[in-house]
């Protein structure tokens, strides 16, 4: 219970900042509702917490987090879609302006995909959702079998970003709104150890720093 007490202390303090006698009027007008204009697709990863990595405030991100923060492509199968549920709720209703696919280093989702995932249920969810991923498994194996392991999950880790990227286009609703102009799709890589930032250049196919390590 020490954690859930911490979680408690945690509140408090968020209830003092933002709705005691000298909060600010933030949450005087997201009580009216919600006009975030990004969208964040990340990680269920503890350590990679988007509004965390943005500094943002309240109301600045609406965020899907899953298991090495994947898109699926779309579908119309009648089965439930929690993800693709998500992301036509913040284009189609929020109108929201940019989508973020971030990834990070050491992604334990991504290592799964790139190991074979042991499947510790009957359903293995896991092991059957990151295979959305399976072709930048098979385009790292194909092209960087002479590297490390490390090697290879760090490029599959980006390549899985990309994957992402292709499946938003799919998205009837999504692509026709890039191709207008009134929205954007940008792939970040956070690297955990040196706490640097990679965008992905669509003009170069490759991720470069946007934020340097200190």
């Amino acid at each position: 219970m020490e954690e859930i007490g911490k979680f408690i202390g945690g509140f408090r303090r968020f209830q003092h900042k933002y709705f005691g006698e000298h909060s600010s009027d933030l949450f005087d007008d997201l009580k009216r509702g919600q006009h975030p204009k990004t969208l964040v697709i990340g990680c269920s990863d503890s350590r990679v917490d988007p509004a965390l990595l943005t500094d943002s405030d309240p109301g600045d991100l609406f965020v899907v987090r899953n298991v090495a923060n994947l898109v699926p492509p779309y579908e119309k199968d009648g089965a439930y879609h929690g993800v693709s549920s998500a992301i036509e709720y913040a284009v189609c209703e929020l109108e929201v302006r940019h989508i973020v696919v971030l990834g990070h280093s050491a992604c334990g989702g991504i290592s799964a995909l790139m190991k074979g995932y042991a499947a510790k249920t009957e359903a293995n969810f896991v092991g059957r959702w990151v295979q959305i991923a399976q072709s930048a498994r098979e385009q790292v194996l194909a092209e960087l079998a002479h590297k490390t392991e490390a090697q290879q999950l760090r490029a599959c880790e980006m390549a899985a970003i990309i994957v992402s990227l292709d499946n938003l286009m799919s998205f009837p609703f999504i692509a026709e709104r890039v191709e207008a102009g009134k929205l954007s799709l940008i792939g970040w890589y956070f690297d955990i150890e040196k706490g640097s930032l990679y965008d992905f250049s669509q003009e170069n196919n490759v991720f470069q720093p946007l934020v340097t390590a200190l």
